[in-house]
């Protein structure tokens, strides 16, 4: 078998998520119906993404592996990225897809994500082009307040009251950016770069940081919910167009692939 990295962009609107789902348009379902219809029913195999994103989450620098049989592989080597763009929806793209080491897990190998969150504060909203991936908030944002609050929550915590809890899974995460900027066009990008992120915890730590922003919390409180061990139902989980998954880092080469996944899966249980 030879496995296949694929680097993917999508606009998540009309998609409910990543996941495969019975009866709902997702990402990995429609990519997998033209895989089949490309390659044979059952060829690729062992479909894995490197962060499976919620209904309405967008991606410009999703990453994916999967398994084909070598000689499946060299058939469709310089035409496969082609004939995707050709099947597959305008919402939905395969923009490179090459081999890589055996080693390569695009989850538990990967280093860090980094997502994006756009808000527009403007009266009137956002612009129209960009309704799809840009949320309008109602109120003033303060960009020094929202970097003062961000601040407090970088580093490696128990993440519980920003997490949809799931039974023996840790809720312990490290954030090695988070920060805010006001682009020319008057903008705010959030950028959030982690290890990991667990459900719903990057709409919960926006929340949390808009509702500083505007002045409604003080700019520790996001900070202070780091002690609580339970989701905390006064932080709002904000809208998912806002958000886009850009960028997946990953180890330079196989032994360290390896070690990266061999790390990854085991279950953090304690601090640092």
């Amino acid at each position: 078998m030879t496995r296949i990295r694929l680097d993917i962009s999508y606009d998540g609107t009309d998609f409910s998520g990543w996941a495969v789902q019975p009866d709902r348009r997702t990402v990995a379902g429609v990519l997998l119906a033209e895989l089949d219809r490309i390659l044979g029913a059952g060829t690729a195999t062992g479909l894995t993404v490197a962060g499976r994103t919620d209904a309405g989450v967008h991606a410009t620098g999703q990453v994916a592996h999967l398994d084909l049989l070598g000689d499946t592989w060299s058939a469709v080597r310089e035409t496969l990225v082609r004939r995707l763009a050709g099947l597959l929806p305008l919402d939905l793209r395969v923009r490179t897809a090459h081999e890589t080491p055996p080693e390569f897990d695009a989850r538990f190998s990967a280093l860090y994500r980094r997502y994006e969150y756009r808000v527009t504060d403007a009266p009137f909203g956002a612009e129209p082009l960009r309704r799809r991936d840009t949320l309008a908030w109602p109120r003033r944002l303060d960009l020094a307040r929202l970097n003062e609050a961000a601040e407090g929550l970088l580093g490696e915590h128990d993440f519980a009251a920003y997490c949809r809890r799931k039974e023996n899974a840790t809720t312990i995460r490290r954030i090695t950016r988070l920060d805010w900027r006001r682009d020319p066009d008057g903008i705010l990008v959030a950028t959030v770069q982690a290890d990991a992120f667990c459900q719903n915890m990057v709409r919960s730590l926006m929340g949390g940081l808009l509702t500083t922003g505007d002045g409604r919390r003080a700019t520790d409180w996001p900070a202070t919910l780091l002690t609580r061990t339970q989701r905390a139902d006064d932080v709002p989980v904000v809208p998912p167009h806002g958000l886009t998954l850009v960028e997946v880092g990953y180890p330079e080469d196989a032994t360290a692939l390896a070690e990266r996944a061999d790390a990854t899966r085991r279950i953090r249980t304690r601090l640092g």
